[in-house]
């Protein structure tokens, strides 16, 4: 039998709009630091040596940047600032023919691999009619920088356009194959997680509440000396077998095919009481990964758990929406806050926690006098997850 614990891989983090992974990264420097090379060397050997040292300083130093601040490399504004400085090296060289073209090429690379291939199509076009309409401004001039007299403009024009729009659809179907793979490695863990539920109930299962009825069949008909170790082992079986329904309800999705809002609602109906709080559940969720719905399920339901317990609350509200490209769900009631045994630290949020950082989930707790709000924001973008 598959161990329990196969099912269960590290924390999966939150997906970028392109891998930041290390080949990616080395490629990048490697491609960015070889065309600042190439133009310092071009540069040396036409004597122009003005430039030399602004370009070694920019090439390096931009690209460690890039390297090392993750927040920057993913910055539209990052990559403005160096698209226009590498393009003023073109521009200051007085010919469209520079050897400073490499370097801006590799400008446009970082922005092409987090595009859609709708808008490498529009960046692609705009990068070429702006190093066209510099070609036509700033023609050759005798004696400066004209090392690459075999270039024709149609390529220097054209090459922009297609390197952005070849990388945008290499990321894109990189990211596609990403998602599938993920797709089937979901389906992959959900499927194994089904067989080992069946395998448990109709086998160990079974075994323990025949152990059990062998046992207590026994009672009264020990020696009374032996009564206390058969009443014992009764206790213990059974212990064991309400474990089993535990790790067995863990194992079987909660959601059982239904959208996350459906399940909840669910739920509330069942947990609700003439004599209890008023439970709310507005908005609806989008069609979720099984894995992912099941955890955002059990968390939100932990926390309605807390709220009828310790909330003394009349009403308890719980919402889904969508806020900033994740789905939102929020419980609130009206109570006396938490005591101090259910608030952070606490066994039952520690396990709220720990699911949500499995599925790369951001979950947020405020308590006060005036009740208690929990706040599970769930990536809709993400990859992978296991309950």
């Amino acid at each position: 039998m598959t161990a329990l614990r196969d099912l269960y891989p590290a924390r999966l983090a939150r997906p970028s709009a392109a891998d930041d992974d290390g080949a990616w990264l080395l490629l990048f420097a490697a491609g960015r630091l070889a065309a600042t090379l190439i133009g310092f060397a071009l540069v040396a050997w036409a004597g122009f040596r003005e430039l030399d040292s602004i370009l070694l300083l920019y090439g390096p130093l931009s690209t460690l940047v890039f390297l090392t601040r993750p927040a920057i490399r993913r910055s539209p504004a990052a990559w403005a600032v160096d698209f226009t400085a590498t393009l003023a090296f073109v521009i200051v060289s007085e010919d469209w023919r520079s050897p400073f073209y490499l370097l801006w090429l590799a400008s446009l690379a970082l922005p092409a691999t987090r595009l859609t291939l709708r808008q490498a199509v529009w960046v692609g076009a705009a990068a070429a009619v702006t190093y066209f309409a510099v070609a036509l401004i700033g023609g050759p001039v005798p004696g400066r920088l004209q090392l690459v007299s075999n270039e024709t403009l149609a390529i220097h024009v054209s090459l922009p356009f297609m390197l952005v729009v070849a990388l945008a659809y290499a990321a894109e179907a990189l990211r596609r194959l990403s998602a599938e793979r993920s797709a089937r490695e979901r389906l992959a863990i959900e499927a194994e997680r089904k067989r080992i539920a069946f395998e448990l109930h109709d086998s160990a299962k079974q075994r323990l509440h025949a152990a059990h009825l062998l046992v207590t069949s026994l009672q009264g008909r020990v020696p009374e000396a032996n009564e206390r170790v058969i009443a014992r082992a009764a206790v213990e079986l059974e212990s064991a077998a309400s474990d089993m329904d535990t790790s067995l309800a863990e194992l079987r999705s909660p959601l059982e095919g239904r959208r996350l809002d459906q399940a909840l609602r669910a739920r509330a109906e069942e947990v609700s009481s003439d004599h209890g709080p008023r439970i709310v559940v507005d908005g609806e969720a989008p069609e979720l990964p099984p894995l992912i719905g099941a955890h955002a399920y059990r968390i939100t339901t932990e926390a309605l758990t807390n709220a009828l317990r310790h909330a003394d609350a009349t009403t308890i509200a719980i919402a889904l929406e969508r806020a900033d490209g994740d789905l939102r769900v929020t419980v609130r009631d009206d109570g006396r806050g938490l005591p101090e045994q259910a608030r952070p630290g606490a066994t039952g949020l520690i396990a709220m926690e720990n699911r949500a950082a499995t599925i790369g989930a951001r979950l947020t707790f405020a308590t006060s006098d005036a009740g208690t709000v929990i706040e599970l924001d769930v990536p809709l973008d993400h990859n992978g997850g296991t309950p």
